[in-house]
């Protein structure tokens, strides 16, 4: 799958999410990338040669961490392209859903939910 049409895919379960959940949240974006940078993996201690494991990323402050002073750059989401490919295989409804299921993931973060809460839900 190319670039264009994954995106398409994060677009579309963006759009798919229900209003009133994405209206709450503030200063936020959503990127798409090939890979997860090195760095990247390092600062979260996955090893390097597990950079498949990592299929989006948060990076800002969670809502329920902010107070009235927050003021800062947007949080950001990375969905990985290349790490969703490999954990879904070729079948492109696989890839729709597990891209719409990191996007969940992700999201979650923002609101504070962490790993193991997620894994509890099932979400991880």
């Amino acid at each position: 799958m190319d670039m264009k049409e994954f995106e398409a895919l994060v677009a579309e379960a963006l759009d798919s999410l229900p209003e009133e959940f994405l209206e709450r949240m503030e200063n936020w974006q959503v990127s798409v990338e090939e890979w997860p940078h090195t760095r990247d993996l390092i600062d979260l201690g996955i090893p390097v040669k597990k950079r498949r494991s990592l299929l989006g990323l948060y990076r800002g402050v969670p809502a329920t961490e902010r107070n009235s002073h927050y003021m800062a750059l947007p949080d950001c989401i990375i969905i990985y392209k290349g790490p969703i490919e490999a954990y879904a295989g070729p079948d492109k409804e696989a890839i729709r859903t597990q891209v719409r299921r990191t996007i969940i993931h992700e999201i979650a973060h923002y609101w504070g939910i962490g790993e193991k809460r997620l894994r509890e839900l099932g979400w991880a």
